[in-house]
């Protein structure tokens, strides 16, 4: 019979060492541009995914767009053809103070025109003005309407202009709205778009265009955060309850913390040689590898409880040792399982998700090995130390266990 018990501390040797080099990176992303790459979901910026009518377009050429118009930029070409770009933020609307309020409905669209007519404003035309609201401003066509009603380049920049029917003019194009399909016109964007086309060709469609501040990218990382820490909270609070003993809610949170340190390890690992980014993807692989991993535990911390009352007077190690191998075949195939499907869905669900699958393996495999290498034999040494300090057990005897018969 395999002595699971009596080889853990080859575990732990084994633990440390997929543990301790992702921790050393973990540690150096704050000072160094090694460690965890993150999105523009944590650190602020555009991502833009275009397709051009030729094909034949290669992310190296669109870079090379970004580079000559001042912008840096990661360029990849997705599996669907697509080109996807991920920049500085550029196209955000930024409110501006205005003197005195407009009454116009459309007064806040109109900001970008009228700055750009200023020199051929009248006084009659101005913002102020409008708001005094006099009687030849009135909606009707009427021939003895104001000179600065009338359809000269002045009003054609007036919120209110729109208003007359002899006016017939209509606010300036605005850039496109985040997420739609509608390529921008104006502003940094509507230059890239000029830029892009006159030397790559014509942009076919727009699959999405999304601009994400600082002040909403420290808003997610600070609620991830609250998430994992809560649920780990949570789990700890719970096992302790159930097993009516903390040695296994904190072992069992000690499993998990391994697991969690082991999957950002590994892509802080690969963020520094092959640039994977974490993603707001990444916290809901987190949370469903915290739920997957203590779920392993628990299975097989409930075989110990019920061999704990089936077996009394029997030492611990040998109880726990016959629990992991009772659980064992059960762990494995659950774990293959799921690991089929999710390498299925890494080789052909596409670029999009690929790296939320990635992290759900490595946590799925971590997540099973630790509920029986670690978390088990973290309670032996936790119970034989309790019992040492209380001088119910010698340490030579709780040093090397005896092996659990069949």
């Amino acid at each position: 019979m395999f002595d699971v018990i009596g080889r853990r501390r080859w575990f732990y040797l084994f633990s440390l060492a997929i543990t301790v080099p992702g921790l050393i990176f973990i540690l150096l992303t704050p000072f160094t541009t090694a460690g965890l790459q993150f999105t523009i979901d944590y650190t602020g910026g555009t991502r833009w995914e275009i397709k051009f009518q030729d094909p034949a377009v290669t992310p190296e050429q669109v870079k090379a767009i970004f580079v000559q118009n001042g912008l840096e930029a990661s360029v990849i070409k997705t599996g669907t053809g697509n080109i996807e770009i991920k920049t500085e933020p550029i196209g955000l609307i930024v409110p501006e103070e205005s003197a005195a309020p407009s009454s116009s409905p459309g007064g806040s669209q109109s900001s970008a025109a009228s700055s750009s007519t200023t020199a051929t404003s009248s006084p009659v035309a101005s913002p102020s003005s409008i708001a005094s609201s006099s009687p030849q401003q009135s909606p009707s066509p009427s021939p003895t309407a104001a000179p600065s009603t009338s359809a000269s380049p002045a009003t054609s920049a007036s919120p209110c202009a729109s208003a007359s029917p002899a006016a017939g003019t209509s606010p300036a194009p605005s850039a496109a709205p985040a997420g739609t399909s509608q390529l921008p016109h104006t502003g940094k964007l509507g230059d890239m778009v000029t830029a892009l086309q006159a030397a790559l060709g014509p942009i076919e469609s727009q699959a999405s265009l999304t601009t994400v501040g600082p002040v909403v990218s420290s808003d997610l990382i600070s609620q991830a955060l609250i998430l994992i820490l809560v649920g780990s909270l949570g789990i700890l609070l719970w096992i302790t309850y159930r097993f009516r003993d903390v040695k296994f809610g904190v072992t069992a949170l000690v499993a998990l913390v391994h697991d969690v340190i082991v999957v950002v390890g590994i892509f802080a690992i690969l963020g520094t040689f092959f640039h994977v980014q974490i993603d707001a993807l990444f916290v809901t692989a987190m949370l469903t590898i915290i739920g997957f991993s203590v779920h392993d535990t628990i299975v097989v911390f409930d075989r110990v409880r019920e061999n704990k009352a089936r077996h009394l007077g029997e030492p611990l190690d040998q109880i726990v040792n016959h629990s992991i191998l009772q659980t064992f075949g059960r762990s494995i195939m659950t774990s293959f399982t799921v690991t089929i499907t999710l390498l299925a869905l890494f080789l052909f669900g596409g670029s999009a998700i690929s790296d939320f699958i990635l992290a759900l393996l490595i946590g799925i495999v971590s997540g099973t090995y630790s509920s029986i290498f670690v978390a088990a034999p973290l309670v032996v040494d936790w119970q034989a130390w309790d019992d040492r300090r209380r001088g119910r057990l010698s340490p030579a005897r709780s040093a090397r266990p005896r092996r659990a018969t069949s």
